[in-house]
């Protein structure tokens, strides 16, 4: 073909058929900055394309609102090598030995990181790259290796060799990615650098060494898709399956963020209004909370339940001296919480509002809004008095936990010690009047007895909106087989909660353990009565599902587990939502059913 003959090249090429191109992930590419000029090697744009990628470069802006704007049109992001950073962003003075600093680099690319990294996007760092990694997310970088370190240096880290030449090795980790890639202990590598990473920090283990203790590529500690090489990949033919680990990855990603798109990702339970005596707002991103707006956002989850937690007094304990606030009684105190819930739902209304009912959740999601819906955590809010279940229920709550960590005058708890021998009579005047208004019957906390007791008094199916698998873990708080299975005959739904001490009994829990908590419910139960309760703020959260804004890699996990769109849209929500629908419609059936009487 003459290649000068660009209209022949259209016609023959995918311009000419339909689609036009299959879609590829875009992979943002920082670029470096001389001379006033934006620029990059050809090496990182060709290698990306030859791994599947549609490449563009980012320009050293950091402008918050450019950076999230761009950021919203990339699938991955590459980081690319360069000059050094300067050392007052780790506080320190800089060494005799520094280098060429770049200032118009470094604050745009720490933004940059640091906004990718809470937006789950996949990241590949190399030299510089691993190095603004590490100083973006916690770790620290030593400014010179020949000087700065308590190892002599063996190894000559700054090459001189042309850039394709390898002229060092590194050992690798086994288990590590970096191992799954390149199926080896040991791989040559090239490197033209003297600034390292000293320390990754928590967030990343070191993956790879040179020979004299240099750290030379980490990755994410807690199942991120994020790593970074200390030596020049796309200088190598060797260093083609880091490009196409980070294009697969994008693509992962794409496709967990289309799936969220288009499914509704509901949490069952949070208990982040505990916290509003600390002065929090959910509007406002607050270290101090693992739900507010920007991580719902972040995590591309469209709807959570706050609950209105309220603590068991012990026997001699007055209910105020368990809050922090003043109030006279647990009722007065679930309405103080759902007043505040309220007034800053008003403050952000065009962002988020109070639903009700399942429509709601899925009218907020059409225009774009995020959802909170209310619940509460222990029955003691009804102050003994059946007729505040109405209350609630014209409040909007749309669940009513029956007990909590001790025994109350509706049920026995699972940490209680058996008053009622399951349900009291009065707890069963409550749970038939949660049925005639449209609440639903939330059965953890509760002791086995109540559990048993509720499925029989329950005309509407109920749920449990934050438990686990006491087959994983021997726990009273947990659901055993035989409960998921009677909780599944009458349509009922367990939600997973991600509370460290309910997956593991000894170590640190994980998002692996969550999964396979729910893997397990799955098996006893089905896929039609799962589903996801954090209890983030609640002491939820764990290493790889902190908080809101890690929702979206739980459903990439899920989507790599073979799991459908069908199966996550069950999981996130639709099998609540059906019970939830079940119950608002049997007592709307009933209320018509009095009416017409």
């Amino acid at each position: 073909m003459n290649p000068f003959d660009w209209q022949q090249t259209l016609a023959c090429g995918a311009y000419s058929r339909f689609p036009e191109a299959p879609r590829r992930p875009v992979i943002g590419i920082t670029g470096n900055f001389d001379d006033n000029r934006c620029t990059l090697a050809s090496t990182y744009y060709k290698m990306v394309v030859e791994a599947g990628g549609t490449p563009v470069i980012i320009p050293p802006i950091d402008n918050q609102e450019v950076i999230i704007n761009t950021l919203a049109h990339i699938d991955g992001l590459l980081l690319s090598g360069g000059g050094d950073y300067n050392p007052l962003y780790c506080g320190e003075q800089p060494s005799p030995y520094l280098g060429g600093i770049c200032s118009e680099r470094d604050l745009a690319e720490l933004l940059t990181v640091r906004l990718a990294y809470n937006r789950q996007i996949p990241m590949l760092g190399i030299c510089r790259g691993i190095q603004t990694l590490a100083m973006a997310l916690g770790g620290h970088v030593i400014q010179d290796l020949c000087h700065q370190r308590d190892i002599p240096q063996t190894v000559k880290h700054s090459q001189q060799a042309p850039r394709e030449t390898q002229t060092h090795t590194v050992d690798i980790t086994p288990n590590s990615i970096l191992h799954g890639l390149y199926k080896d202990d040991s791989i040559a590598v090239n490197s033209f650098h003297h600034q390292a990473v000293g320390n990754p920090g928590k967030l990343f283990i070191a993956t790879a060494r040179a020979k004299d203790g240099a750290i030379e590529a980490i990755e994410s500690s807690d199942f991120k898709p994020v790593m970074g090489v200390q030596w020049h990949p796309e200088c190598l033919a060797s260093g083609a399956p880091l490009f196409k680990w980070l294009v697969d990855q994008a693509k992962a990603y794409h496709e967990a963020c289309i799936l969220h798109s288009r499914i509704l990702t509901l949490d069952t339970h949070c208990d982040t209004p505990m916290l509003f005596h600390q002065g929090v707002d959910i509007a406002v991103r607050d270290p101090r909370i693992l739900v507010d707006l920007h991580k719902m956002d972040e995590g591309h989850q469209d709807a959570t339940i706050m609950v209105s937690y309220l603590p068991q007094p012990k026997l001699g304990e007055t209910f105020s001296s368990k809050v922090a606030f003043d109030v006279s009684s647990p009722f007065e105190y679930a309405n103080l919480i759902f007043d505040k819930i309220e007034a800053m739902v008003a403050a952000h209304c065009d962002e988020v509002s109070i639903a009700r009912t399942p429509s709601d959740l899925y009218e907020d999601k059409r225009k774009g809004r995020k959802s909170i819906m209310l619940g509460i955590e222990n029955g003691i809010a009804l102050n003994g008095d059946i007729a505040n279940v109405k209350h609630f229920a014209q409040r909007g709550v749309v669940y009513i936990t029956l007990c909590h960590n001790g025994d109350n005058d509706i049920c026995d708890s699972a940490k209680g010690c058996n008053t009622h021998n399951g349900i009291s009579r009065f707890g069963e005047k409550v749970v038939k009047e949660m049925n005639r208004w449209g609440i639903m019957v939330d059965l953890s906390h509760a002791g086995e007895r109540s559990f048993y007791d509720a499925i029989d008094i329950s005309a509407t199916p109920i749920v449990c909106s934050h438990s686990s698998a006491r087959s994983l873990c021997n726990h009273p708080r947990n659901l055993t087989d035989d409960q998921m299975r009677a909780l599944a005959s009458v349509g009922g739904v367990a939600q997973i909660t991600l509370y460290p001490g309910f997956l593991r009994s000894e170590g640190e829990a994980t998002v692996m353990d969550a999964i396979a908590h729910l893997e397990h419910a799955i098996h006893i139960m089905g896929i039609d009565h799962v589903g996801i309760g954090s209890d983030f703020d609640g002491d939820g959260g764990i290493r790889g599902l902190s908080c809101s804004s890690e929702m979206l890699s739980f459903t990439r996990m899920l989507l790599a587990r073979r799991y459908n769109p069908a199966d996550l849209q069950k999981i996130w929500g639709g099998n609540f939502l059906r019970v939830m629908s079940i119950v608002q419609q049997s007592a709307n059936a009933n209320t018509n059913s009095i009416s017409i009487e």
